[in-house]
């Protein structure tokens, strides 16, 4: 018996050491990309920091009682009893001039600014090395990576799952322009097969011109990476995007500090803001920010436009799927907040201040 067990332990630590090695978990900076790394003041004692003191977790437990529970204690409508509304708009016929940004669920966003197509965080095929873990919503799960227009830029967050899917990035390889990302990431994306020469990545204030009249700037958030056993080896990221069409802020995974009161001191007029909104929860509030401290980063930021991502699609927190909506909703009116709702696949047009949307989450 006792040989028996050890062999099964020792079939299961073999299967897991060949499981880790997949391509999909990527590949931690070396040579010259770890130099450049080096060299970032963000950089410290051999990971990437935060601009504040960040504990992952604030809670007493331990990591195997955090993960136990995470895993198995279920909420109230954690997900949705049936499917979700959405639209189902086809990118590819949409008009090259119309500038227009529509959001495929949770973090994931297609862009059209100045003729320029823009692809940010697509998730579109899974969410978690596992297919059973992080499933999608039923009806959320409309977009595939070929509905995607070839991207002229391809513009990621992080490295976590839930915003650099390994599948969809195999479908985008060989037919995206440029990649935008945080100072490591590229590191994943090259080994992935990503051509070198299409891939940027950015520092904290370090910002790019591209093509279209646009400027990108990449921007501090409070959070932090990694996609296998060890974290912070690469970026993690906000970002401001500049054009005819105005600043647009692109908040990122990000606790509440002091960078969303910089970031209104560096720019002047935000005139749309795209907040992370969901996943949320006491335990981890210093890198997923709670309903109270979005409030208070947006009358920080005091956006024009306020749309909020990060929601809808995966039960990665421990509340009710419709909670984040429901809470900047009422905040919203509370605040005089100007919010718009689009559903899944719902075309926001950018020039059209007066476009009204649904409360969606009430048909859910």
């Amino acid at each position: 018996m006792i040989l028996g067990i050890t062999g099964l332990v020792m079939l299961l630590l073999l299967a897991g050491f060949l499981f880790m090695r997949h391509p999909m978990f990527g590949r931690l900076p070396e040579g010259a990309r770890l130099e450049r790394i080096k060299q970032s003041p963000n950089y410290k004692d051999g990971v990437f920091q935060n601009q504040s003191p960040t504990r992952m977790l604030i809670s007493n437990k331990s990591k195997p009682r955090a993960l136990w529970d995470f895993l198995f204690i279920r909420a109230k409508d954690l997900r949705p009893s049936g499917r979700l509304p959405a639209i189902k708009t086809d990118l590819k016929k949409l008009a090259p001039g119309e500038d227009v940004l529509i959001w495929m669920g949770h973090s994931s966003l297609y862009l059209q600014v100045n003729g320029k197509r823009i692809a940010i965080d697509p998730v579109l095929v899974a969410a978690s090395p596992v297919p059973f873990v992080n499933k999608a919503f039923a009806g959320t799960n409309i977009y595939r990576p070929e509905d995607l227009p070839d991207p002229d830029y391809l513009i990621l967050t992080h490295d976590h799952w839930d915003h650099l899917d390994y599948n969809t990035m195999l479908n985008l390889k060989n037919r995206t322009g440029k990649v935008i990302c945080p100072l490591g990431v590229g590191a994943h994306l090259e080994y992935w097969g990503f051509d070198p020469a299409t891939i940027i990545e950015l520092d904290w204030n370090e910002h790019i011109r591209l093509n279209g009249g646009i400027t990108l700037t990449a921007l501090p958030a409070r959070h932090f990476s990694g996609r296998g056993l060890s974290s912070n080896h690469s970026l993690w990221t906000g970002y401001m995007l500049q054009s005819a069409l105005g600043n647009i802020y692109l908040s990122g995974d990000s606790g509440y500090d002091t960078h969303f009161k910089k970031i209104k001191a560096q720019f002047g007029t935000i005139d749309f803001a795209i907040m992370e909104n969901g996943q949320y929860n006491e335990e981890w509030k210093y890198i997923h920010i709670m309903p109270e401290d979005l409030v208070k980063a947006i009358e920080e930021l005091q956006p024009r436009r306020l749309m909020t991502i990060h929601h809808s699609k995966f039960a990665l927190g421990r509340h009710s799927w419709y909670e984040p909506m429901q809470k900047i909703e009422q905040a919203s009116r509370e605040h005089s907040f100007n919010l718009i709702t689009p559903m899944i696949g719902e075309p926001v047009m950018l020039k059209d201040s007066a476009q009204a949307f649904t409360k969606w989450w009430e048909r859910g």
